[in-house]
Protein backbone atom coordinates (compact mmCIF):
# COMPACT_ATOMS: atom_id res chain seq x y z
CA UNK A 1 0.00 0.00 0.00
CA UNK A 2 2.74 2.31 1.06
CA UNK A 3 3.98 1.95 -2.42
CA UNK A 4 1.10 2.84 -3.95
CA UNK A 5 0.83 6.09 -2.14
CA UNK A 6 4.82 6.46 -3.09
CA UNK A 7 4.03 6.19 -7.07
CA UNK A 8 1.11 8.63 -6.75
CA UNK A 9 2.86 11.12 -4.43
CA UNK A 10 5.54 11.37 -7.09
CA UNK A 11 3.72 11.62 -10.02
CA UNK A 12 1.55 14.34 -8.63
CA UNK A 13 4.94 16.20 -7.87
CA UNK A 14 6.58 15.50 -11.35
CA UNK A 15 3.02 16.56 -13.32
CA UNK A 16 2.65 19.77 -11.26
CA UNK A 17 6.47 20.60 -11.47
CA UNK A 18 6.36 19.74 -15.56
CA UNK A 19 3.03 21.81 -15.56
CA UNK A 20 4.89 24.99 -13.62
CA UNK A 21 7.12 24.91 -16.83
CA UNK A 22 4.74 24.72 -19.37
CA UNK A 23 2.35 27.01 -18.21
CA UNK A 24 1.46 30.27 -19.74
CA UNK A 25 -0.44 31.43 -16.73
CA UNK A 26 1.23 32.50 -14.02
CA UNK A 27 -1.13 31.99 -11.35
CA UNK A 28 -1.81 28.48 -12.57
CA UNK A 29 1.36 27.60 -12.26
CA UNK A 30 1.41 28.87 -8.51
CA UNK A 31 -1.29 26.61 -7.93
CA UNK A 32 0.97 24.08 -9.26
CA UNK A 33 3.95 24.78 -7.26
CA UNK A 34 1.20 24.22 -4.42
CA UNK A 35 0.22 20.66 -5.72
CA UNK A 36 4.08 19.75 -6.15
CA UNK A 37 5.05 21.53 -2.28
CA UNK A 38 2.24 19.13 -0.79
CA UNK A 39 3.49 15.94 -2.66
CA UNK A 40 6.88 16.88 -2.05
CA UNK A 41 5.92 17.17 2.09
CA UNK A 42 3.84 14.03 1.82
CA UNK A 43 6.93 12.24 0.28
CA UNK A 44 8.28 13.68 3.45
CA UNK A 45 6.18 11.43 5.20
CA UNK A 46 6.67 8.06 3.59
CA UNK A 47 10.22 8.74 4.21
CA UNK A 48 9.61 8.48 7.74
CA UNK A 49 10.66 12.83 7.81
CA UNK A 50 7.82 13.88 9.68
CA UNK A 51 9.73 17.34 10.71
CA UNK A 52 10.55 18.17 7.44
CA UNK A 53 7.29 17.06 5.66
CA UNK A 54 5.73 19.90 8.31
CA UNK A 55 8.15 22.21 7.88
CA UNK A 56 7.84 22.18 4.29
CA UNK A 57 3.74 22.95 4.78
CA UNK A 58 4.51 25.70 7.11
CA UNK A 59 7.79 27.75 5.45
CA UNK A 60 6.64 26.84 1.55
CA UNK A 61 3.10 26.66 1.13
CA UNK A 62 1.99 28.74 4.33
CA UNK A 63 4.99 31.68 3.87
CA UNK A 64 6.67 31.71 0.26
CA UNK A 65 3.72 30.07 -1.80
CA UNK A 66 1.29 32.84 -0.01
CA UNK A 67 3.88 35.71 -0.70
CA UNK A 68 3.79 34.54 -4.46
CA UNK A 69 0.19 34.52 -5.15
CA UNK A 70 -0.53 37.59 -3.71
CA UNK A 71 2.52 39.11 -5.10
CA UNK A 72 0.97 38.16 -8.57
CA UNK A 73 -2.73 38.86 -7.76
CA UNK A 74 -1.48 42.40 -6.79
CA UNK A 75 0.67 42.77 -9.99
CA UNK A 76 -1.03 42.01 -12.70
CA UNK A 77 -1.37 44.31 -15.86
CA UNK A 78 -4.73 46.19 -16.26
CA UNK A 79 -6.76 45.97 -18.94
CA UNK A 80 -6.26 48.00 -21.93
CA UNK A 81 -10.08 48.19 -22.74
CA UNK A 82 -11.45 47.92 -18.80
CA UNK A 83 -11.53 51.72 -17.08
CA UNK A 84 -9.15 53.15 -14.60
CA UNK A 85 -10.84 53.19 -11.91
CA UNK A 86 -11.91 49.25 -12.16
CA UNK A 87 -9.57 46.85 -10.83
CA UNK A 88 -7.55 43.86 -11.81
CA UNK A 89 -9.12 40.69 -12.63
CA UNK A 90 -7.84 37.53 -12.61
CA UNK A 91 -10.83 35.87 -15.28
CA UNK A 92 -11.05 31.96 -15.10
CA UNK A 93 -13.13 30.38 -17.49
CA UNK A 94 -15.32 27.71 -16.04
CA UNK A 95 -15.60 24.82 -19.08
CA UNK A 96 -13.44 22.23 -16.36
CA UNK A 97 -16.44 21.60 -13.80
CA UNK A 98 -16.62 17.07 -15.38
CA UNK A 99 -12.43 16.91 -15.60
CA UNK A 100 -12.62 18.21 -11.95
CA UNK A 101 -15.60 16.37 -11.09
CA UNK A 102 -13.87 13.06 -12.26
CA UNK A 103 -10.21 14.08 -10.41
CA UNK A 104 -12.25 14.71 -7.26
CA UNK A 105 -14.24 11.46 -7.36
CA UNK A 106 -11.34 9.47 -8.21
CA UNK A 107 -8.99 11.20 -5.43
CA UNK A 108 -12.12 10.52 -2.49
CA UNK A 109 -12.16 6.97 -3.65
CA UNK A 110 -8.49 6.27 -3.39
CA UNK A 111 -7.83 7.79 -0.26
CA UNK A 112 -11.25 6.31 1.20
CA UNK A 113 -9.12 2.95 0.01
CA UNK A 114 -6.13 3.59 1.96
CA UNK A 115 -8.05 4.95 4.88
CA UNK A 116 -9.97 2.01 5.02
CA UNK A 117 -7.25 -1.15 4.24
CA UNK A 118 -4.21 0.68 6.62
CA UNK A 119 -3.24 -1.23 9.34
CA UNK A 120 -4.01 1.15 12.31
CA UNK A 121 -2.95 0.37 15.94
CA UNK A 122 -5.77 -0.85 18.67
CA UNK A 123 -6.27 0.47 21.46
CA UNK A 124 -3.99 -0.46 24.16
CA UNK A 125 -1.05 -1.78 21.52
CA UNK A 126 2.18 0.13 22.40
CA UNK A 127 3.00 3.21 19.40
CA UNK A 128 6.36 3.52 18.74
CA UNK A 129 7.59 6.92 17.83
CA UNK A 130 10.12 7.41 15.15
CA UNK A 131 9.47 11.18 15.28
CA UNK A 132 13.35 13.14 13.66
CA UNK A 133 12.54 16.02 15.59
CA UNK A 134 15.24 15.63 18.72
CA UNK A 135 18.01 14.15 16.27
CA UNK A 136 17.22 17.04 14.07
CA UNK A 137 17.53 19.36 17.26
CA UNK A 138 20.88 17.70 18.49
CA UNK A 139 22.63 17.10 15.38
CA UNK A 140 22.06 20.93 15.15
CA UNK A 141 23.08 21.85 18.76
CA UNK A 142 26.22 19.70 18.40
CA UNK A 143 28.05 18.49 15.54
CA UNK A 144 26.27 21.10 12.85
CA UNK A 145 26.29 24.25 15.62
CA UNK A 146 29.03 26.20 13.11
CA UNK A 147 26.75 25.92 9.86
CA UNK A 148 23.97 26.94 11.65
CA UNK A 149 24.82 30.14 13.32
CA UNK A 150 26.73 30.77 10.12
CA UNK A 151 23.29 30.66 8.39
CA UNK A 152 21.71 32.88 10.77
CA UNK A 153 24.42 35.60 10.59
CA UNK A 154 24.00 35.55 6.68
CA UNK A 155 20.20 35.70 6.67
CA UNK A 156 20.87 38.60 9.45
CA UNK A 157 22.82 40.34 6.64
CA UNK A 158 20.45 39.58 3.97
CA UNK A 159 17.67 41.36 6.15
CA UNK A 160 19.94 44.66 6.79
CA UNK A 161 20.95 44.83 3.08
CA UNK A 162 17.02 44.12 2.06
CA UNK A 163 16.40 47.21 4.82
CA UNK A 164 19.07 49.14 3.43
CA UNK A 165 17.68 48.95 -0.17
CA UNK A 166 14.02 49.25 0.49
CA UNK A 167 14.85 52.88 2.30
CA UNK A 168 13.34 56.04 0.91
CA UNK A 169 16.58 57.70 -0.34
CA UNK A 170 14.50 60.73 -1.57
CA UNK A 171 12.52 62.50 0.84
CA UNK A 172 9.68 64.26 -0.50
CA UNK A 173 10.50 68.38 -0.02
Amino acid sequence: MEIIAFYSFAVLTITSAIFILFSKNLLYAAFALFAAFLGIAALYVLAGADFLAVTQIMVYVGGILVLLIFGIMLTQKADKNAPSSSPNKVLVTANRQLPGFIFASVSFIFLTYVIFSANFKMIGETIVSKSTIKTIGVELMTSHLLPFEIAGILLLVALVGAAYLAMNRNPAP
